[in-house]
């Protein structure tokens, strides 16, 4: 049997309501819904973000055994 989807127009205010009339673990389930979905907005909008940056300079092993050394140096000075 095809399930059919039905379009019922509300306004915010009858949603806020209806999920308010919701069981508490159906709530939640619905909160975790909405927060997956800013999720996914803020990390599809880093990615973009990180995308239009330069690319950084290539950093050698030699280069990060270096600055390994000096903070160790500079701890134990401390």
């Amino acid at each position: 049997m095809a399930t059919e989807m039905v379009s019922i127009p509300i306004t915010l205010e009858q949603l806020i309501n209806a999920v308010q009339q919701l069981q508490p673990d159906e709530r939640a389930q619905v909160a975790r819904a909405l927060i997956q979905l800013d999720l996914r907005a803020d990390l599809a909008a880093l990615i973009q973000e990180l995308y239009a940056e330069p690319p950084v300079d290539e950093i050698t092993d030699d280069d990060i055994m270096a600055e390994i050394k000096a903070v160790r140096q500079q701890s134990q000075q401390l």
